[in-house]
Formats: C-alpha cells, structure tokens, sequence
C-alpha cells in the first residue's frame, strides 16, 4: 500500500473515532472528549496500522499490549476498539450506564481490549515494565504499549519505571505520552514543570521521539521507528496534542480536561466535523 493511501485509510480511521468518542459523550451529556478528539490520530495509528491484534479475539497470546494508564481517556480508547472490530458500535449508546461494559472510566473486568483498570495516574509504566519483561521471558514478541498522560510525569512511580526498563533494557516496551498541557488542577506545564522532556527520558536510557500527535505522517512514522529499532532500550514517543482537535469551539475553551456541552452543541460539533471531513464520510 502506497503511503498516500495509508494516510488517507488512516485520516478515515481517525475521523470515525473522534464521531464515536463525541457520540459516547452526548449520551451522558459530558466527558473527557478534549482528549479523546486530541488523541484519535495516535489511537488510529496505533489500532489500524502498528498493533498486532486478532479483533475476534482480545485475549490471544501473541497480541500486542495496550495499557491505558490514564483511565479517564476509556471514551477514546472505546472509539478505537469499535474502529477496530473489537467492540460493536451498537454499544457506544450504552457508554457510562448502567451495566454497561463502557464504563466511564477504563475497568479491565468490563470492556473486552481492555488491558488494565487505569486511572490511579502514575501506574501503567509500572504494569507494563512488568508485562514487558515477563513476555520477553517467554520468549513471546509481542510489544507492549503504554498510553499515558502529561499529569502522569508528577508521579514518582512513573520516573522509577522508567529507570527500571532500561536497567532490563526492554526493547519490547513502547510508552507514549500525551503532552496537551492540561490535567485536572490546570495546565500540566504549570502544575509541574517537566521540561527538557526529551532530555529526561534521553537521561533515563530511552530512545525518544518528539511529534506533533495531530500529523498522522509524523506518527506513522514514530511508530514504524519505534518498533523497528534494534536497540535493546526502552522507546518513548512525546505526543504534542491539541485538546478538542477538529472542533474549534472545543479547542478553544480556557478549561477543557472535562468537558460539559450544551444538547444542541453536541450536533453542531459533529456536523463541523462532518464538513471538515466530507470526502471521508
């Protein structure tokens, strides 16, 4: 497949996730839509292009891993699994009910694609140097991917996982981080300054890239990097976003970690999305 054609299959894939994620979000009337519309053109590359999956099958071995530290982005993770077959869409008008299994917040127990109950900020790099190591140990090669937010530099737990992987040096793990400057208590910049961001992880014995999250070029090729490099470290992609990408009265919101939207903006933001989209559709 010509790279143009890739592009254009995955701008596809991520205009349907960023419709899913805002049609979970006007069942409940509210969410964390800012990030599911920033993060939708990692999580097409990520489910659609990088990752090693069986759709009909979640739990087969060989699978690469997805862990989704940063809990509160399940109504973008849920888009992507209904992108990539995992999850019926019928589903997604369940999304934060009762007995439902699209839970507001990411439960490994509920949502089958679902790796980890995340949200405690600060544990997936733990979990997935775990996972990392023990599936090198069973001489398994499948990759293990961890999605993880700004906030989450804050945590100890986090800078003490990051130096363990690369004392095991495992090539096998691939962490990415989502700088949109924004966490619950303000801008993630100002809450806890964490730049020189590259320089850290550098520091720490990772191979690292930087790249705007919203060029589906750029992260095509983050990716292909990551899994193809033969260095047996650690590999970390810094993922600059934009909060409510594709939706511009939702980009520009001074406050939008959690977003509530008035019932008739809900169609006006999937109708601007349509437009910008039109011979996606």
């Amino acid at each position: 497949m010509n790279p143009s054609t890739v592009q254009d299959s995955l701008a596809k894939r991520a205009y349907r996730i960023r419709r899913y994620a805002l049609r979970m979000g006007e069942v409940q009337g509210q969410g964390y839509i800012g990030q599911a519309l920033g993060w939708a053109d990692v999580l097409a590359v990520a489910y659609c292009h990088a990752m090693n999956l069986r759709p009909e099958d979640p739990t087969w071995e060989g699978r690469d891993r997805f862990l989704l530290s940063h809990g509160h982005y399940a109504i973008a993770h849920y888009a992507a699994l209904i992108e990539a077959g995992v999850l019926a869409e019928s589903e997604l008008e369940t999304y934060g009910s009762d007995d439902s299994r699209l839970p507001m917040s990411g439960m490994a127990s509920y949502t089958p694609g679902m790796e980890i109950s995340g949200g405690s900020l600060g544990q997936g790099l733990s979990i997935g140097v775990g996972m990392a190591l023990g599936l090198r140990l069973k001489g398994n090669p499948a990759f293990v991917y961890n999605s993880m937010s700004d906030g989450e530099l804050d945590e100890g737990s986090t800078w003490e996982a990051a130096m363990g992987a690369a004392h095991h040096g495992l090539g096998n793990l691939i962490c990415l981080v989502d700088i949109n400057n924004q966490q619950a208590d303000g801008p993630s910049s100002k809450v806890m300054g964490f730049e020189p961001l590259a320089d850290k992880w550098a520091a720490f014995g990772w191979h690292v890239q930087r790249i705007n999250g919203n060029d589906l070029n750029a992260v095509v090729k983050a990716f292909d990097t990551a899994r193809a490099l033969k260095e047996n470290k650690p590999r970390v992609i810094l993922v600059d976003t934009l909060m409510g990408k594709g939706v511009p009265f939702l980009e520009q919101r001074e406050k939008n970690h959690f977003i509530r939207v008035d019932p008739p903006e809900w169609q006006e933001a999937l109708d601007i999305l349509d437009a910008a989209h039109k011979e996606l559709a």
